[in-house]
């Protein structure tokens, strides 16, 4: 089957919010926001995270590598460096890629007893790609 390439290099998300509470046996039922990067290119993928806040700087260089022909999924509660991405607090994100990749964001809130699961779309932010 022949490889063909999807997704751009520039990605934006405005409704980011990992909530600070959260319900069942953990890992599996901690509230938590998912990145899933897709790079279908046959080069890794880095991808550069730059996080947007309210009431505060930008922070940025969190770096994610993606091989070649695969999907990466991560937490964004596990950002750590150069900080991490505070609970309960608004934020929104830019990612900008070396190759082109499809990024989802997926929300898993597990504040109350009832489980809920959302996926966000996020914007195709350069049209060059």
């Amino acid at each position: 089957m022949k490889s063909k390439t999807y997704g751009k290099k520039s990605w934006a998300f405005a409704g980011g919010c990992i909530p600070v509470d959260s319900t069942g046996k953990e890992p599996d039922y901690v509230s938590q926001e998912v990145l899933s990067i897709l790079n279908t290119t046959p080069e890794e993928a880095l991808v550069q995270l730059t996080f947007f806040y309210t009431d505060k700087e930008p922070v940025g260089g969190y770096e994610i590598k993606v091989a070649p022909q695969r999907i990466r999924m991560f937490s964004i509660n596990d950002l750590i460096d150069p900080q991490a991405v505070p609970l309960g607090v608004p934020y929104g994100g830019v990612l900008e890629s070396n190759v082109p990749v499809v990024v989802q964001l997926t929300r898993q809130h597990t504040g109350q007893s009832a489980l809920a699961l959302m996926g966000i779309t996020v914007y195709q932010a350069d049209g060059n790609s």
